[in-house]
């Protein structure tokens, strides 16, 4: 099977559910920033030292596919069935705010801002975390034209949370302070 179809090849792509729309389109943009998003959190699960972080950042990628789905496909127009769409799982906000406060438990307080850096596993969930809230912004303006699901939103700004709470827990578990900003030029 080629994996190349040539339909894409003038600047339009097909939703899921019908439909084909500019590869610009603010609904591509969300669908495509969540799964530069998976890609980064497979690459920072290549990365991080903890196991426990690993597995929940592959549990997350599964998240990241069905929003991913959920984005890519329009709703429904002349009397066109909507497709049939796996859910984000109930709970999974609830969850990662369980995990936040875990992985805050045994950290220093915040007293400084924190730059990306440090250890490479703590480097790549930043750079995770910077991808999500550009995903966020996608979303936003999706859900701003009335097109989007507020809920993803949620999801996203929560996701950007742990990764961060996830960063400096690794530096911490890898002897490895935190990279903070001093608020003046080095």
């Amino acid at each position: 099977m080629k994996i190349y179809t040539r339909t894409g090849d003038r600047g339009q792509t097909a939703l899921y559910g019908g439909g084909r729309v500019s590869k610009d389109h603010p609904r591509v943009e969300a669908y495509g920033t969540v799964d530069e998003l998976n890609a980064q959190l497979g690459w920072a699960a290549t990365q991080v030292s903890d196991r426990g972080i690993r597995e929940r950042l592959e549990l997350l990628q599964s998240d990241m596919f069905v929003m991913g789905s959920i984005l890519a496909s329009p709703p429904p127009e002349g009397g066109r069935p909507a497709p049939s769409l796996p859910e984000l799982p109930a709970g999974r906000v609830q969850e990662m705010e369980r995990w936040i406060d875990e992985a805050m438990e045994p950290l220093p307080p915040l007293r400084n801002f924190v730059l990306p850096g440090g250890s490479a596993g703590a480097a790549a969930l930043h750079v995770a975390r910077t991808v999500c809230r550009r995903a966020e912004r996608a979303v936003v303006q999706l859900d701003g034209q009335g097109d989007g699901a507020p809920e993803n939103v949620v999801f996203l700004n929560r996701l950007s949370d742990l990764l961060f709470a996830w960063s400096r827990l690794e530096n911490h578990r890898v002897g490895q302070e935190d990279v903070v900003w001093r608020g003046e030029p080095v």
